[in-house]
């Protein structure tokens, strides 16, 4: 019976990919500049790069602010503050950000978030939140000597939490080359010295996994992971550290764990990361639900410092 039941789940996901990006696509989007093109990154142009985002930043506020979208119009104001670190912007549509905390250029140990659904400009302040907490204990715990950086990519069209895109590898497979590029423009800023970790929640686990093939960074962590559409650690083909975590008040508990090909269109993301037969580095992330893996104080908070610091040995094991 319940085997039958994920599948008859699996099914309604797909048919609702039928109707709601439908309702999606008749919503009027704000109106934003182009980005603009840089060459890309690298140590001596990183602060001419911040500045130019920054001011396609304010245009998009004013652009936002003639359109009447006040709401808009102050998360890109937010953006365009001179103490904000811009390394892409694009205001068009949801909104994509990638935002620096720390000096990137000399940074020994570099930590890149990567989000889940219903992550875009507009509610760009929450995920940022989670880089700021991560940012501050990597400062405090570092050990003398050792600079440290986060990098907030919100570099892909994140799914609609209540979407049938959310059940898919569809958004993650497009974002998986930017996410690449990203990893390649980190190495040419910060050079091969440095150790770059990749933390990645929700449905930003699938978007790393897709990535993860060849890239270049040292340790991949997943948080409150629906699965990762492969159903093994080793099928990630990365020499990357796998580590998997998820919160005992997570929902994301209650997903099934099943890959589907139905009507055309691939559903689920596979094995439990954090069961045994995945073969993560499974650690502790505490009691939380599935918005607490960077609450200040927190277990998993504790332990992703720990693994972006090199700390392995440190961390605590579920």
């Amino acid at each position: 019976m319940g085997y039958r039941w994920r599948r008859a789940a699996l099914a309604v996901l797909v048919a609702s990919a039928v109707t709601l990006p439908v309702v999606g696509a008749a919503r009027p989007r704000t109106p934003a500049p182009p980005p603009v093109t840089l060459a890309p990154p690298t140590a001596a142009t990183l602060d001419a790069a911040y500045t130019a985002h920054r001011a396609d930043a304010e245009a998009a506020a004013r652009m936002a602010a003639d359109h009447g979208d006040r709401r808009r119009a102050a998360a890109d104001r937010a953006l365009a503050g001179p103490d904000r670190q811009l390394l892409a912007f694009d205001g068009r549509g949801p909104g994509r950000v990638t935002e620096v905390l720390g000096d990137l250029a000399h940074a020994d140990r570099v930590a890149v978030l990567v989000p889940g659904s219903g992550t875009g400009i507009d509610t760009y302040g929450r995920f940022r939140a989670t880089a700021e907490a991560l940012h501050a204990r990597l400062v405090r715990e570092a050990p003398a000597g050792i600079r440290t950086a986060v990098v907030a990519w919100l570099g892909y069209e994140t799914p609609g939490t209540v979407t049938a895109a959310v059940a898919t590898t569809g958004r993650a497979d497009r974002a998986a080359p930017e996410l690449r590029s990203l990893v390649d423009d980190l190495r040419t800023v910060s050079g091969p010295r440095a150790h770059v970790s990749l933390i990645c929640h929700s449905y930003g686990s699938v978007v790393c996994a897709r990535a993860a093939a060849g890239l270049v960074v040292d340790d991949i962590a997943v948080v409150g992971s629906p699965g990762t559409g492969v159903d093994t650690a080793a099928a990630l083909r990365t020499r990357a550290r796998i580590w998997a975590a998820r919160g005992a008040d997570d929902w994301v508990a209650n997903v099934p764990h099943l890959s589907a090909d139905l009507f055309g269109t691939t559903v689920g993301f596979g094995t439990d990361p954090v069961a045994p037969e995945f073969g993560a580095r499974v650690f502790t992330a505490g009691d939380g639900g599935h918005g607490d893996y960077f609450a200040p104080g927190s277990p998993s908070l504790a332990n992703l410092t720990r693994i972006v610091l090199g700390r392995t040995t440190a961390v605590t094991r579920d």
